[in-house]
This record gives structure tokens, sequence and C-alpha cells, in this order.
């Protein structure tokens, strides 16, 4: 029986390659340890920039919330204010995971430049809803009463107009899932009280939308959403759509659930929402 003798060329060879090997991992590694380093920045800025509040309503449940103030707040000016409503996956009692979906959007610098305003972002009590609604049908009818959460966030809502600096003409309400469906409790809800509304893959009650025709709405949903159907969104636009609404609907294809992240990077969102403002009319 022979032997094969490595030859030194040979030798090299694979000592190149474990060399190589080694690198690329050592490559791959410092590449993760920056990304996560990066995501560590951004998440400790955001907790800084955001501050965490509590509120406590009529209904004495506490409401954990966060704040985004305007760049360069000035003490007697206006600001819009944008209430964003989160999914299921966020709710609890942290006042943090809050601020994974939409809310880095928003605390860009030069979007928080080009439209200086405050971003109320509450969280949900866990096993609460925005809307005490059952996402898994094809259609549900608004609840009478609104939800604890829902009412606590309206009335802190109130408290902010009268004691913080915002201007009533433009308060905006935008959600995603679970926070598409409160989108929608809310505006029918609160008739009147919104500027903008831009729901993301919610639903609401076609039966009602009377009470928003005139009110400025993008709605948003992904084709292939296997979590809220699509066909919650359709029905609400073409509820609208029968009585003469403007509203405006992106329905991307391929997407499923996440709709939001296109959404929130998308500059012409903000362009529109800020551009919305509510007459005494």
């Amino acid at each position: 029986m022979m032997r094969h003798i490595p030859t030194l060329e040979g030798a090299l060879m694979a000592f190149g390659l474990v060399v190589s090997l080694s690198l690329l991992s050592s490559q791959a590694m410092s590449q993760e340890s920056k990304e996560k380093e990066t995501d560590e920045k951004e998440k400790d800025e955001l907790t800084r920039i955001y501050e965490p509040r509590e509120f406590v309503g009529s209904n004495k449940i506490p409401l954990k919330y966060r704040l985004l103030k305007p760049l360069n707040y000035r003490p007697g000016k206006k600001y819009p204010l944008v209430l964003f409503l989160h999914g299921a996956g966020e709710r609890g009692d942290d006042n943090l995971i809050t601020l994974k979906h939409g809310a880095k959007d928003f605390a860009v610098a030069k979007r928080r430049e080009e439209f200086p305003c405050y971003v109320l972002v509450p969280q949900c009590p866990k096993d609460q809803k925005w809307s005490n609604v059952d996402w898994s049908k094809e259609s549900s009818a608004q609840p009478e009463a609104a939800s604890d959460s829902m009412l606590t966030t309206k009335e802190l809502l109130d408290d902010m107009v009268e004691n913080a600096g915002i201007d009533k003409h433009r308060i905006y309400i935008t959600g995603l899932s679970m926070g598409g469906y409160g989108t929608w409790d809310a505006i029918a809800r609160y008739e009147g009280f919104f500027a903008a509304a831009a729901p993301i893959c919610g639903g609401g009650d076609p039966k009602l939308v009377s009470k928003f025709k005139k009110l400025p709405i993008w709605c948003f949903h992904g084709d292939e959403d296997k979590s809220v159907k699509v066909v919650r969104s359709r029905e609400m636009v073409d509820a609208l759509k029968a009585i003469g609404s403007p509203i405006k609907y992106t329905e991307y294809p391929g997407v499923g659930h996440d709709s939001w992240t296109a959404t929130f990077a998308n500059p012409d969102f903000y362009q529109w929402l800020f551009a919305q403002q509510k007459t005494d009319n």
C-alpha cells in the first residue's frame, strides 16, 4: 500500500485555506459586533429622547407611555402631535418595547428638523387591546364602549391639548396591526378630533365610515398578510370610496404582516401626514 505524502506546496495551500477561513470568520464576527454595537447605540438614543412617563385617568388604570418632544422646543408655541399605537407584540409594562417599530423613523434627525412635533407612544397593558374586537374575523362591529387603554389614551391626549402646547388642528393618529384596529376605532369613536389617520394592517367597522368621510386617511396593508387579512382594510377603503371619501390606499404586493417598515421608511408618508390640518368648520 502506498502512502500519500503531502508536498510542501499542498501543505502551504492548506495552511492558506485555514488562514483565509479564519480571517473570514473574524471579519464576520467583527461585522456582527459592529452591527450589535450600532443597534445598542440606536436603542440608547431612542430611550433617551423618548421620555418615559405614566398617566392615570378616570379608570385609575396606569398607562405608561413614551413622549418625543419637538426638536428645539419653544415655550408658547403650538406643535403637532402624532399618536402612535403599537401592535400586540409590544404590550406590557416595560415602557420600552413600544419603541421597536416606527419610533426610530419619527426620530430621524432630519425629519425632526423638518417636522418638529410631539410623538406619543402609549403602551397597552398585557392582555388588553386598543379595540376589543376579534382580529381573526373578516369583519367586525365596533364595540359600544372604548377599551380601558383607548379611554385612558384619549384622556391623556385631552390633558396634553390643554397643558402641553399642542396644536389641536394638527393631531394625527397611526398604528400597526392591533394599533391599526385602534386607529380605525379612535377616528370613529372620537369624531372630529384628529386631523389625519394612517391605519396600517388593521380593520374597523365599515358601517361607521360616514363619521370620518372627510378625514384625510392613508391606509396600508400587505396582500399576503396572514395575521390580519387584507380584506379588513379593503372593506374599509371600499366603504369610504362608496360615499365619496378621498381616502388613499397602498396595498403592498407579496408583503405579509410587516406593512409598516416600508410605510415608515417612505418620505412621502411624512410629507402627506404633516400637510394635513383640521379646520374649525
